[in-house]
Order: C-alpha cells, then sequence, then structure tokens
C-alpha cells in the first residue's frame, strides 16, 4: 500500500477540488475550496490526490486529524484503509481521528470491517440551513422581527444601494471589515480566532476574481455599512461564508442578509449559513431565521 504524501494547498488546486466536489452532493459548508483556502494556514491544511480520492489533513495546536475524504462512494472503503495507514506512519500521533464528517461519511466508518471507529456528534458545528425564499421574502409571523427591522432599515436610510462586490469597491470592504474587527476585539480581548479570521477574510479578498465567487454589499454616504460573500455548494444549496455590518446602524445586517439572497441566489431552493462554532450570541442569531435542517457533523477515532 502506497503511503499518502500531503502537501499545502495552492491556489493553482481549485479546478481539482471544484472538479471532486461537485461529483457528488455535498452538504458540509467546509467542503469547498474557499473554506479550505481561507482556513489552510490556521488549521495546517493540507491534501494529497492518490488513486482518485482527495485526502485531507489539519491540525490545530498539536492534534492531527484527517478530514471526509472525497471521491466516488465505491473508493470509500479503500479510503479509510489508507487513512488509518498513514497515521500508522507517524511517529508522534498514532490516534487515528477523522473530523468534519458527514452523515453518509458516517455509514461508511459503520459498515469499514478491518476496525471499529466511535463516533461522536459536533453540534457547536453544525450547519444552518434555510430556505431561499424565506430568507428573501421574511413571509409570517416568524420573520415578525425581522421584517421589521429591514422595514425600518429601508426607512432610515432610503439612499442606501445594494452591490455585487467589485474589485472597484473591495477596499471598501476591507475598511468596514477594520471598523467591525475595531468595535469587536475590546469585547474579546483574548480570543484568538478573531485575527485568524481577519486574516482569512482578507485572503479571500485578495483573491476574490480568482475565486469566483459572489459578493454583495450595502452602500450608504459612498461608504459600505455591510457585506457578505458565498457561492454555490452543490446543487440546490448556495453557501454563506462571511457577513458583516455595521453594528450600530439598526437592520444593516438584515439588509444584507436579504439582499444577497434576492439578488445572487434566488434560484437556489436552500441557503447555509454554516455554524455557530459553540458561541452563544452567534447561535441565538442564527437560530432567529428559523432554519429548516441542520447539517450534522461528527468526529470518528479509532478504538
Amino acid at each position: 500500500m502506497d503511503i499518502i504524501e500531503f502537501k499545502p494547498i495552492e491556489k493553482a488546486d481549485k479546478p481539482i477540488f471544484d472538479k471532486f466536489f461537485k461529483a457528488r452532493y455535498y452538504e458540509n459548508a467546509h467542503l469547498n475550496f474557499t473554506n479550505l483556502y481561507m482556513w489552510r494556514e490556521p488549521f495546517n491544511i493540507q491534501w494529497s490526490l492518490h488513486n482518485d480520492v482527495i485526502y485531507m489533513i489539519s491540525q490545530w495546536h498539536s492534534k492531527v486529524a484527517a478530514l471526509q475524504p472525497i471521491g466516488a462512494e465505491d473508493k470509500m472503503q479503500e479510503a479509510i484503509a489508507n487513512i488509518i495507514e498513514w497515521f500508522k506512519t507517524r511517529d508522534k500521533d498514532k490516534n487515528v481521528t477523522i473530523g468534519g464528517i458527514e452523515r453518509s461519511f458516517v455509514e461508511e466508518l459503520k459498515k469499514f470491517s478491518d476496525a471499529k471507529f466511535e463516533i461522536k456528534a459536533n453540534p457547536e458545528n453544525f450547519d444552518y440551513v434555510y430556505l431561499a425564499d424565506d430568507l428573501i421574502n421574511l413571509a409570517g409571523r416568524k420573520y415578525h422581527s425581522k421584517k421589521n427591522h429591514l422595514n425600518s432599515f429601508q426607512k432610515n436610510y432610503p439612499m442606501a444601494n445594494y452591490l455585487p462586490i467589485t474589485e472597484k469597491i473591495i477596499p471598501k470592504c476591507r475598511e468596514e471589515l477594520n471598523r467591525w474587527y475595531e468595535l469587536r476585539s475590546p469585547e474579546l480581548p483574548n480570543d484568538p480566532f478573531l485575527d485568524l479570521e481577519n486574516a482569512a477574510i482578507n485572503e479571500v479578498l485578495d483573491n476574490f476574481c480568482d475565486f469566483k465567487i459572489k459578493g454583495g454589499a450595502i452602500e450608504l454616504d459612498d461608504r459600505i455599512i455591510a457585506f457578505t460573500f458565498g457561492e454555490q455548494l452543490n446543487t440546490d444549496t448556495a453557501v454563506i461564508h462571511v457577513e458583516k455590518a455595521d453594528p450600530n446602524i439598526r437592520g444593516a445586517y438584515p439588509a444584507i442578509n436579504q439582499g444577497f439572497v434576492a439578488n445572487e441566489w434566488s434560484t437556489m431552493k436552500f441557503i447555509n449559513r454554516e455554524e455557530d462554532m459553540g458561541l452563544e450570541g452567534l447561535r441565538k442569531a442564527k437560530e432567529s431565521y428559523k432554519p429548516i435542517k441542520m447539517i450534522e457533523k461528527f468526529t470518528a477515532t479509532l478504538k
């Protein structure tokens, strides 16, 4: 059995990843090139293409884990064996861990006959998924509060414009991003995630055209007060990678949320707004939009 050799992710690898991700229906928001690339340095994500399967590993502090392999269904049993074999070659850490697993791959692990895995759900990493029509129309009693915030924004700021993100307005998006972190940093002075997220977002803005993603922004008085970006995740779902807005402007968040889906993703059935990372405020915000379903994610450890 050949030992898999991993290498860092580079921009030039995007066509390969895109081909593999489009070949099957993946619902995990992390299973797309943009997310892997923007978080490749904080999590030391590396990859390998081996026998028509993409293998990936990540490292957070000293803990190394494999990610769900990407390839044809009939190759997954072999892929599991290859992951186990790779861990056996490591001197420092022979504990076999596979993270970020979708439900379909959990079933593959259960079928694997040569070893048994302990599988645990990771609720803080579950993705929130909504009906696109719900986010566009905000109809009914359950969206009454959101609709009020949006109506208030439109009444108070009639000059606000929705704009698709282009190279021309990216510098203004950066200015809003800097303002957002200036407001948030004093509230969370010891949170290392803020700096990591800031760097990751700026990296996407640096490569916006190359990644072929869509973005939207709200402009008010020649200033970007909110922006967001995302892309098509699978045949019927768009994933929203980032959403930032001035928290001091009432309705700015509902305005960019509704505007982006209405202008860019009205042909999609579902909108995946990623996970809450176990943060109470983020959980409440995502729950307030009434998800239609959650995309479960699991971690598997070899017994």
